[in-house]
């Protein structure tokens, strides 16, 4: 299974906007009486806001996951992406080819094809983690091809 590292817990999300607030809201004591306020506040809130927005949308996005089962017969992925149906892609593993390309749209874009089509895998990885991953999959199917004329 694959998922994006995730920098922030539920705990730590509280922490830092209750912290955020109250940071930005300290220069607001200098003007507590006055009409200045008044004038702050908005841009304040809508500071915040906007930080906590980000900080939820980067945490949806942390909940895409590729699930990836191989054995002799078949290979199978999974794809969830949030507020998305799940996409499904199988093939054989003997025909597979794990590619690692540069003209993709991120350093070392991992794809595997097999049978006239192809998908990506590992889109929330890290370059380096894509590299390892690819070079995983190989020794699996290597492995599987070896092993695989005793059936």
């Amino acid at each position: 299974m694959v998922w994006p590292h995730r920098a922030l817990t539920p705990q730590g999300f509280v922490w830092f906007i209750g912290i955020t607030a109250c940071l930005i809201a300290l220069p607001l004591i200098a003007s507590l009486g006055s009409p200045v306020l008044w004038g702050l506040l908005p841009f304040i809130a809508l500071a915040v806001g906007g930080i906590w927005y980000a900080l939820k949308r980067a945490w949806r996005q942390g909940e895409q996951r590729e699930v990836l089962l191989l054995d002799r017969a078949h290979l199978s992925l999974t794809r969830h992406d949030p507020g998305r149906t799940d996409r499904h892609w199988q093939a054989n593993p003997y025909w597979l080819r794990v590619a690692l390309r540069d003209d993709g749209p991120v350093e070392d874009y991992l794809t595997l094809a097999a049978e006239g089509r192809e998908v990506e895998l590992g889109a929330c990885l890290s370059a380096d983690e894509r590299r390892s991953l690819a070079r995983e999959l190989r020794q699996r199917l290597a492995a599987l091809k070896e092993n695989g004329d005793d059936r």
